[in-house]
């Protein structure tokens, strides 16, 4: 968080000496306004080229394998791993009940078999513990 307030902090102090430095060009002659707005101009396109850069094209750390072996000492079943997978897809009980086939009630049974095993109060808590645990 403190690298990226620095970041745009730096960002806006560029900017600023810009626009400064283009001001001062096209008020003592030696520079026109079209040049100026160019020149901001190609500045703010690769400033946005290298911040798409930088935050979309991020490499994903959470991309990694599954840990089948997680989820055996667990004690999650193949059923239960589904209707957590249809929890991270934020699918509700009964929209993840029609995908499986089951009524809601058993979704309700695996949901709360899910919290026990994962120890969460909440299907969101349960969620972020197996992004941790890398079982999703």
């Amino acid at each position: 968080m403190k690298k990226t307030i620095l970041v745009f902090g730096l960002l806006i102090l560029a900017l600023l000496l810009l626009f400064q430095f283009s001001k001062y060009a096209v008020i003592s002659g030696n520079l026109s306004s079209e040049i100026a707005i160019a020149i901001i101009a190609i500045v703010f396109f690769f400033i946005g080229v290298y911040l798409n850069k930088k935050s979309l094209h991020k490499q994903d750390n959470n991309s990694a394998e599954i840990n089948h072996k997680k989820i055996e000492d667990l004690a999650i079943s193949k059923r239960e791993y589904e209707v957590l997978l249809g929890i991270s897809d934020g699918l509700s009980n009964k929209e993840i009940g029609e995908k499986l086939f089951v009524s809601e009630s058993t979704v309700k049974t695996h949901v709360s078999n899910l919290l026990y095993k994962l120890n969460a109060k909440r299907r969101t808590q349960a969620l972020q513990i197996a992004k941790d645990l890398k079982i999703i």
